[in-house]
């Protein structure tokens, strides 16, 4: 088992260091909410689907992240306080590769 480091700065403006783990297929609106870094009912309402945009998170690290699907793309054209660094947390599968990862969740809408 491989876990990453990741920071997440939740809505209040408070930095949590998590570790993420790589073997059990989650994405980052999954951790978000196992840690319950943001209140229950107000992030990954759609289940993952990326169909309501309530998981949006601004990427502040320089990771190279898979490109946006057609879906994630309408999505985030529909959100409010979408901003270029703008991602879907629940597109966002954990990998190895997200060592050091660092985001920030979006306002609730």
């Amino acid at each position: 088992m491989q876990d990453v480091k990741i920071k997440i700065k939740d809505r209040d403006g408070v930095t949590h260091e998590i570790d993420a783990p790589t073997d059990m297929n989650m994405n980052l609106m999954e951790v978000v909410k196992s840690y319950e870094l943001a209140p229950e009912g107000t992030i990954g309402v759609c289940g993952g689907m990326a169909m309501c945009a309530s998981c949006q998170c601004y990427v502040h690290s320089d990771h190279n992240l898979p490109e946006k699907s057609d879906d994630e793309d309408a999505m985030l054209a529909e959100a409010f306080y979408v901003e270029d660094n703008s991602r879907l947390g629940c597109q966002i599968h954990i990998t190895s590769e997200l060592e050091g990862l660092e985001v920030e969740l979006a306002p609730e809408s």
